[in-house]
C-alpha cells in the first residue's frame, strides 16, 4: 500500500468513526470533489438529500455543499443539528438577490405570486410564496392561476426556459445567474458537438447555452432525440440508460464523477472543462474532518424566518414532482 493510499484510508476511517460518534449522516452534493462524494452516505441534489436526511434517525446532518443547501436541510429537519464544513461556501446565484431586494420587487408587482428556485437563501424563501427545483419549475408555474402574474427568481436562464414552456406572458424574471453555468456558452456546445457528433447531450437549464441548444434542436443542428434539458437529479436518472460511446454534459464538472460511477459504458465529457464552482470546491477532506471533530460550522435559521421559508418548500412538495433539485 502506498503512503498516499494509507493516508487516504486513515482520513476516511476517521470520518466514518466520527460520524458514528455524532450519529451523523454525511451528505454530498453532485458538484463536490470526488473524495468527498466517495466518503458520503448519500450523493445527489440538495433538495433530495435534505428530504432523505429528514427521514433518517441521525441526530446530525453534515452537508457537503453550499450554504443555502445546508439551510434547506435545517428547514426540513429543524430539530437536528446541521453542520457544513465551511460556512464560507456560498453561492453566486443565491447571492444575486436578498430579502430586501425581493420585498422591493414584490412592491412593484402587487398581487404577483413569487416562485423561488431552491438555490436561494432561507430569508428569500421566507418572502416567497412557493419554491421550485429545476425539474419541477414548469409544473410549479403551471399550477398558478393564469390571472396572477408570476415573479420568478433568481435564475434568468431557468426562468426563460420555464416561460417558453408554459407560455406565460405575465412572468417576470429576476436577472440572476450562476457564474459557472452562465459560462457554459453556445459556442461550447457547437465545438463539442463538432468533435463528438454522435454524443448524447445533457444540459442543465441554468446554463447560458440552454436556450440556444433548444433553438438548435428546432433548426436540426442538434439531434432532438439526443438533447436533454435536465436537473442534476434528472441527469443521474438518465445516465444508466445511455448507450452511446460519448455523452456531453453541460453543468458543473463535479457531476461527471457521479455520472461515470453510474455508467462506465459511455464517456461523460464536460461541455466546458473550466465549469468548476470554487465554492463547492472549498470543502476538502481536512475541513470535513474539522467539522466532525469540532462540530463546526453549525447552520442556524432564525425563528422569524424558518416557518415561512419551510412553508414555501412544503407548498412545492405538495404539488408532487419535487424529486430533482438543482
Amino acid at each position: 500500500m502506498s503512503v498516499a493510499t494509507e493516508m487516504r484510508t486513515d482520513w476516511q476511517q476517521e470520518v466514518r468513526d466520527l460520524a458514528v460518534q455524532r450519529n451523523a449522516v454525511l451528505l454530498a452534493h453532485n458538484y463536490q470533489v470526488p473524495a468527498i462524494q466517495d466518503i458520503a452516505d448519500h450523493v445527489g441534489d440538495s433538495l433530495a438529500l435534505s428530504r432523505l436526511a429528514a427521514s433518517t434517525d441521525a441526530d446530525t446532518i453534515v452537508f457537503c455543499g453550499v450554504h443555502f443547501m445546508a439551510e434547506t436541510a435545517k428547514l426540513l429537519s429543524p430539530h437536528k443539528t446541521v453542520l457544513i464544513p465551511t460556512a464560507a461556501a456560498g453561492c453566486s446565484l443565491a447571492d444575486t438577490i436578498n430579502a430586501d431586494q425581493l420585498r422591493a420587487w414584490k412592491a412593484e408587482h402587487p398581487g404577483a405570486v413569487v416562485v423561488a428556485y431552491v438555490n436561494t437563501s432561507a430569508a428569500v424563501k421566507a418572502e416567497s410564496d412557493i419554491c421550485c427545483t429545476s425539474s419541477n419549475a414548469v409544473e410549479v408555474v403551471a399550477s398558478i392561476a393564469r390571472d396572477r402574474p408570476v415573479l420568478f427568481l433568481p435564475d434568468q436562464f431557468l426562468g426563460a426556459h420555464v416561460k417558453r414552456l408554459t407560455g406565460r406572458e405575465d412572468m417576470h424574471i429576476w436577472l440572476g445567474e450562476c457564474h459557472v453555468h452562465a459560462g457554459i456558452s453556445p459556442s461550447d456546445v457547437r465545438n463539442q458537438v463538432a468533435i463528438h457528433p454522435e454524443a448524447e447531450l445533457l444540459i442543465h437549464p441554468e446554463c447560458g447555452c440552454a436556450t440556444s441548444a433548444l433553438w438548435l434542436t428546432g433548426t436540426g443542428d442538434l439531434p432532438v432525440e439526443r438533447t436533454h434539458i435536465l436537473s442534476t437529479g434528472g441527469m443521474a436518472e438518465l445516465a444508466s440508460r445511455i448507450t452511446s460511446t460519448a455523452t456531453l454534459v453541460a453543468t458543473e464538472v463535479g457531476m461527471l464523477h457521479q455520472l461515470q460511477r453510474l455508467n462506465d459504458r459511455t464517456e461523460f465529457i464536460a461541455m466546458n472543462p473550466q465549469a468548476s464552482c470554487r465554492y463547492m470546491k472549498m470543502i476538502t477532506p481536512e475541513l470535513l474532518l474539522r467539522c466532525l471533530r469540532e462540530g463546526r460550522d453549525e447552520v442556524v435559521v432564525p425563528d422569524e424566518v424558518a416557518p415561512r421559508a419551510r412553508q414555501a418548500v412544503e407548498r412545492m412538495v405538495a404539488i408532487g414532482n419535487s424529486g430533482g433539485g438543482e
